[in-house]
């Protein structure tokens, strides 16, 4: 939980076909937090755990470009297939996705 960043994919509220399974999840993840905060007497999650903390925190420093250029891509995927665009780029796009797939995976496997 402590790795979630919502707002990065905070734009699919509003989407017609995504927002109700993305406000979902997001209230679930508040929810489970809340009660998990209330279960462990915490302020924060992973409180008692500061080096973990940092660890997550640095890796999230080399993971969020990587996120950020994946959302672009696959915005810029879904934009052509919604609207039926042949796009030369759209083959560029879904490397971008593949290729930054596997520092997140990577990263998100070393950290805490």
């Amino acid at each position: 939980m402590k790795k979630c960043f919502f707002p990065l994919t905070a734009f699919l509220a509003d989407d017609e076909k995504y927002g109700e399974i993305w406000t979902i999840i997001h209230e679930e993840y508040l929810l489970t937090k809340q009660y998990i905060l209330k279960l462990s007497e915490r302020t924060e999650l992973m409180g008692d755990y500061p080096v973990d903390q940092l660890s997550i925190s640095m890796r999230e420093r080399i993971v969020m470009p990587l996120l950020t250029i994946q959302q672009y891509a696959l915005m810029n995927i879904r934009e052509t297939e919604d609207n039926l665009i042949q796009s030369p780029l759209k083959e560029t796009y879904q490397k971008l996705v593949m290729r930054s797939s596997f520092g997140i995976i990577n990263a998100g496997r070393n950290s805490a």
